[in-house]
């Protein structure tokens, strides 16, 4: 009876020395989400101006005081047709002084040219020496240097006198005055625009993220604001080469191949790019990290053990980061405090 009971205060004493097993720690809570493959709408819309595509600025190639103007803006105009005129009376009296510089210099070409007859004459009868005609000839030729030299500057002269008359340079429509009659205006400074309404486009910019696939030719569909029940056709006419220093945006015309009436300049319109459907993983970019240098994310296997797993990050869009490999659908990953995990931790999922 003493052995039992001395067994079993060892057993009690053995027991109270042992250390009570620590449970595991629970598991971390982490926000997830399960990767699918989404159907990509990359339809894009954008707002935009109803432009020319020709807007001239049209000035005169000489300076002068205006006398006339002969249109107004709204006024429909066709090529070669006057829009305004500049004073003439010194261009006119330059242009009479170049002609009667002509008729001058004419003149001493044909005494030049008689002369020269006469010393043939004598040379032939052995008169006078070759090198006295020589002297003649060279006379010549320097009065035919002279008429070309002054017909030259009479043409100069003249043009500058038709140049008094603005002319249009394309048929189109007049939408702004910027001289009026009795100002003095220089070289090339703006006197009206005329626009060409036959050829209409809208200009959007496009930011950066979605030029992606946009190239010259793409089909687009058009609705104004004024009107947004009727919609017009378009296509991509021009990408600029290079993104504006202000918005980081690309400047896009997009013409209009059916524009009627109803289209105005500096119209709002709504311009919708094609759309491109692709199967695609997005996930939210806060999933992404850096782990030794490379883009990783966390994925949670079936039994919530989180692991990091490299992937390869493609374009990032409104919704996210799109995922070009490294993962499948299907797949769990954290998608918040992913820079405070460690490989093999237990998660609890939370959607």
């Amino acid at each position: 009876m003493k052995k039992i009971i001395t067994f079993l205060a060892l057993i009690s004493l053995l027991s109270a020395c042992q250390k009570p097993v620590e449970s595991p720690p629970p598991p971390r809570p982490a926000l997830v989400t399960i990767v699918g493959k989404t159907s990509a709408n990359n339809a894009m819309v954008l707002v935009g101006e109803v432009k020319s595509r020709f807007e001239s600025n049209q000035g005169f190639r000489i300076k002068g005081k205006i006398i006339e103007r002969k249109v107004d803006v709204g006024s429909s105009v066709k090529k070669g047709q006057v829009l305004a005129r500049l004073d003439a009376a010194d261009t006119n009296l330059s242009a009479a002084a170049a002609s009667a510089d002509v008729r001058a210099v004419e003149a001493s070409r044909a005494l030049a040219n008689s002369e020269v007859e006469r010393q043939r004459q004598l040379v032939d009868k052995k008169f006078i020496s070759q090198s006295a005609l020589d002297k003649y000839e060279a006379e010549l030729k320097t009065a035919d240097a002279r008429v070309n030299q002054a017909k030259a500057q009479a043409a100069v002269s003249g043009n500058q006198s038709r140049y008094t008359a603005l002319v249009a340079d394309r048929d189109g429509v007049v939408t702004q005055i910027h001289a009026e009659p009795g100002q003095v205006v220089d070289v090339g400074e703006m006197v009206a625009q005329v626009v060409d309404t036959k050829q209409i486009e809208v200009l959007v910019a496009v930011p950066e993220s979605r030029m992606a696939g946009l190239k010259v030719g793409d089909k687009v569909t058009i609705k104004l604001w004024a009107d947004r029940e009727k919609t017009y056709n378009g296509k991509v006419r021009e990408i600029a080469p290079a993104a504006t220093s202000t918005t980081r945006a690309f400047d896009v015309r997009v013409a209009i191949t059916d524009t009627d009436e109803a289209v105005k300049l500096g119209m709002t319109a709504g311009v919708r790019f094609a759309q491109i459907e692709a199967d695609e993983i997005i996930i939210p970019s806060g999933a992404l990290t850096q782990l030794n240098g490379k883009t990783s994310v966390w994925v949670i296997d079936k039994k919530g053990v989180a692991n990091p797993r490299e992937v390869t990050a493609g374009q990032y869009t409104e919704n996210g980061v799109m995922i070009t490999s490294g993962l499948q659908a299907g797949e769990m990953v954290a998608i918040a405090g992913v820079h405070t995990l460690l490989k093999g931790q237990k998660v609890q999922a939370k959607n």
